[in-house]
């Protein structure tokens, strides 16, 4: 198990586009392995390679065992729909949350480990984590978006306060 440091703003590395994966090399099987130690060791559902210091196209979401671990190179969003406004945070921003804005349907296109191709419809929270992190990889970031910012110590009762 590796668990790598968490690159925090304002770091550049957050602000700054990925490269595509060329070719998926041990390197990058061993960062994918890495990376998904270090989601897992911060309690995070999805982490993206800028967020451990690298700047690949590469992307992880779990956000239970139910849908899984999705490990994703060279990433897209082919399709979206829809809208809603939902709380996010983010490793890259200890206690920093809001509501953002995304869309509430998506079609993904991405390749596994393996180098197979996949296309996942994803919606609600599963749609939210993938679009977030694959953000991280055109190096932009949530707190842009931010509608209402949301204190640590509030978070909680606003989740209660707006489920549906």
């Amino acid at each position: 198990m590796s668990v790598l440091p968490i690159v925090t703003y304002p770091n550049a590395l957050l602000t700054t586009p990925t490269k595509e994966v060329e070719e998926i090399t041990d390197e990058i099987i061993q960062l994918l392995d890495d990376m998904h130690d270090t989601m897992i060791a911060n309690d995070g559902i999805g982490i993206a390679a800028p967020q451990v210091n690298s700047n690949l196209r590469l992307a992880l979401v779990e956000i239970d065992e139910e849908s899984g671990l999705f490990e994703m190179i060279n990433p897209k969003i082919v399709q979206s729909a829809g809208e809603t406004i939902d709380v996010e945070g983010c490793l890259s921003f200890p206690e920093v949350y809001g509501t953002i804005k995304r869309a509430d349907t998506i079609v993904l296109r991405f390749y596994d480990r393996n180098g197979d191709e996949f296309e996942v419809e994803a919606d609600d929270y599963l749609a939210r984590a993938f679009q977030h992190e694959l953000e991280h990889l055109d190096g932009k970031l949530f707190t842009d978006k931010i509608i209402q910012k949301i204190k640590p110590e509030d978070l909680e009762s606003y989740m209660e306060a707006n489920l549906e």
